[in-house]
């Protein structure tokens, strides 16, 4: 009998031990992050690190975007934009290259009519601009091409104002005005009068210029 009650006294005292360890052991890994918690954690820091990221992303572009007044060229949809800062004031109809190809009779040589696309910047400036016809204007019209540089020049062709934004292309006025909206240039821009005056009015040398 006292064997018993021994026994019984021992399976409650060890009962009571276990709860109390347990107990211990709950309040000691309540200390300790929880996996969703840790999780929550990841999260955070994954969330801070795109934030991070964004906002150096932001200040990148920010520093592409040119200050002051620029011009923005589609060449496929031949549009002309221009910009000051994020905000267009301006948008014009006008005509990019066709993409044509010219050979020249003889096979050595031979032109293709694409705008250049990149980053370029006004060169120059003119007024009443006189056109120098280059070898494939005449090579095209089936003309002789001539040895006295004065019959290369030919005037009223380019409009009142062009802007010149190297290796021979132009921002410049045109005489075909009902083809605006094509691509049909040998390289340069064409612009309606209205449009290139305000472009003109509006642009100075070393205006960026980017065609795309």
């Amino acid at each position: 009998m006292d064997g018993n009650k021994n026994l019984f006294k021992f399976i409650i005292g060890f009962f009571f031990i276990f709860l109390a360890v347990e107990s211990v052991g709950f309040y000691l890994g309540s200390d300790e992050k929880s996996p969703d918690s840790k999780t929550n954690k990841e999260n955070k820091i994954s969330l801070n690190a795109l934030k991070t990221k964004n906002t150096a992303l932001k200040r990148k572009l920010a520093n592409f975007n040119p200050g002051g007044i620029y011009i923005v060229v589609d060449s496929g949809m031949n549009r002309l934009y221009l910009k000051k800062g994020n905000k267009t004031i301006h948008e014009a109809v006008v005509s990019c290259g066709s993409g044509n190809i010219l050979k020249d009779p003889s096979g050595k040589r031979q032109w293709v009519f694409d705008t250049p696309m990149g980053d370029y910047s006004v060169k120059s400036k003119n007024t009443s601009p006189i056109w120098t016809r280059p070898d494939w204007a005449f090579i095209e019209e089936g003309e002789a091409i001539p040895k006295n540089p004065k019959d290369r020049r030919e005037e009223g062709v380019l409009g009142d104002y062009a802007l010149g934004f190297g290796n021979g292309y132009f921002i410049h006025g045109t005489l075909y005005t009902r083809l605006l909206g094509r691509n049909v240039s040998h390289g340069c821009i064409r612009v309606g009068d209205k449009d290139l005056k305000i472009i003109y009015d509006a642009a100075e040398l070393g205006t960026r210029i980017f065609i795309f």
